[in-house]
């Protein structure tokens, strides 16, 4: 290792340390040994720097009787077998299985500046795992790897400044990771508004020369005078009634079939039984649109499937989609997410859990209705009317009665202009939250680098020369008798 600062000194990691511990793990064929209070410490606990507990506990007796090995708090764990490059300082003693190693340092080396250097290293320890199916490294591996070693006060201003400076990122990280959720909130806001009136509310009063304030209060007391059970009289559907919701006096609920095309099949789902068959599927053909397809106001095209084209125009066209039909989903958590089947891209063909409507566009604008399905609203009446114990489903009778906010065809496409003005909005906020994301995630591991280059803090001459370090670690490991191995506590 070249190009280090003056007193800096590379030195393979055997030369710091004072012991390496290893465990095992208790016998499973005695549940008893996992009945105890000992926090049991494996590589599913290798999360956050401190932990204090362990998703295991074992016995004394298991202890006892087994190659497991308790190490003290705030010891240096790290993983050898799977999660290489991971490491923790547990806040409470933990007993160690066999994939994973306790690190014991010399005295006059910083543990927390060797915590970062593992860190560091991630890659580089990863790259040294060997195995066909599991990964693990080997302890002369670990002894081997060099370290760029500064002068003690060194080594403890670069821990603080890296504790300060990385508590700061993993700070704006956790900030940036709530984020997602709260888009997804915005946008779910933007769809209720648009289905409810809301995000039309001034438009409304402009169009009837009123100020938007007068307009909403007699709105208000019109919808007040007529009640939802009479607004809604002569639905199909069932709907407990505090889910249909009352809306402007332009508006109505309308049974979804309503708003179809006058032709056969202008709703439906892919055919059944045995004639969908596997063995017609191809690597070319009529694209198969299945469940993974249809993405919340978004068709996706991962996963292609294709169904022979000579089968689909014998037994399959009554279940093609040409371009601009909306796709809904039958099954899901709830189901009922839909898109557009865009224009231009061919004829495709839908499976059994996929429902598709050649919407009537003199009625209604097939985005509307695609937003529609897609806001919350329409999911808690999706919820009450589903069924299946597994996976909840809903079927083409429920999707065609299934009741619809219906405004007049321009407050329709008023609508759908203002939702992807505020949606294209917030896919510019998701965009620079990926980079932001990506940036950030790039920091520590630059801080990292930068640390043990010697760049981070600031060198001071006055400082001892890590070689004067080494050499009396040298002094103290010729003369020290030789380490025993202690399996069931190590200090």
């Amino acid at each position: 290792m070249t190009g280090l600062p003056q007193g800096w000194s590379s030195t393979p990691f055997k030369n710091i340390l004072s012991q390496i511990v290893g465990g095992g793990t208790p016998s499973k064929a005695n549940p008893s040994f996992f009945d105890g209070a000992i926090p049991f410490m494996t590589v599913k606990d290798l999360y956050g720097r401190f932990p204090s507990d362990t998703i295991d506990h074992v016995s004394e007796t298991a202890i006892a009787n087994s190659a497991t090995t308790v190490v003290p708090s705030d010891t240096l764990i790290v993983a050898t077998r799977m999660s290489l490059g991971k490491i923790v300082r547990p806040t409470v003693s933990v007993a160690i299985n066999q994939d994973l190693k306790a690190l014991f340092l010399a005295d006059g080396i910083d543990k927390t500046y060797i915590e970062y250097f593992w860190r560091s290293q991630s890659e580089r320890i990863n790259s040294l795992g060997t195995g066909t199916t599991v990964k693990g490294i080997r302890l002369e591996d670990i002894r081997e790897l060099v370290v760029p070693l500064a002068p003690l006060p060194e080594q403890k201003r670069i821990a603080d400044k890296l504790d300060s400076v990385v508590a700061r990122v993993d700070a704006c990280r956790n900030r940036l990771n709530r984020l997602p959720a709260l888009l997804k909130r915005f946008r779910l806001s933007i769809l209720n508004a648009a289905t409810s009136g809301a995000i039309t509310e001034d438009w409304r009063a402009k169009r009837a020369g009123l100020p938007i304030r007068k307009a909403r209060h007699d709105v208000e007391q019109r919808e007040q005078a007529r009640k939802t059970a009479v607004k809604v009289r002569g639905l199909s559907i069932n709907v407990a009634p505090e889910l249909l919701y009352d809306l402007p006096s332009s508006w109505d609920w309308i049974d979804n079939y309503r708003l179809a095309d006058d032709k056969a099949n202008a709703i439906c789902a892919g055919p059944f039984g045995t004639i969908f068959k596997a063995k017609d599927f191809r690597e070319k053909g009529v694209p198969i649109l299945f469940l993974r397809h249809v993405g919340a106001g978004m068709y996706l095209t991962r996963k292609p499937g294709f169904m022979d084209e000579a089968v689909w125009k014998n037994q399959h066209q009554e279940y093609s989609v040409y371009g601009g039909e909306l796709l809904v989903t039958k099954l899901g958590d709830p189901p009922g997410s839909s898109c557009i089947y865009p224009i231009g891209i061919g004829t495709a063909m839908v499976t059994p859990d996929v429902m598709k409507m050649c919407v009537d566009e003199v009625v209604c604008h097939p985005k509307y209705l695609m937003h529609y399905f897609n806001s919350s609203a329409s999911k808690k009446i999706v919820e009450s009317v589903c069924f299946g114990v597994t996976r909840l489903r809903i079927d083409l009778s429920l999707f065609k009665t299934f009741p619809v906010p219906l405004p007049p065809i321009d407050e329709q496409a008023e609508i759908v202009r203002r939702v992807e003005i505020l949606f294209e909005f917030g896919d510019r906020l998701e965009a620079r939250l990926a980079t932001a994301r990506m940036q950030i995630g790039q920091l520590t591991p630059a801080l990292l680098a930068k640390a043990f280059r010697g760049e981070l803090v600031s060198q001071d001459p006055a400082d001892e020369p890590a070689t004067e370090l080494l050499k009396r670690l040298a002094e103290l490991r010729s003369v020290a008798p030789q380490a025993k191995r202690c399996r069931k506590a190590a200090r």
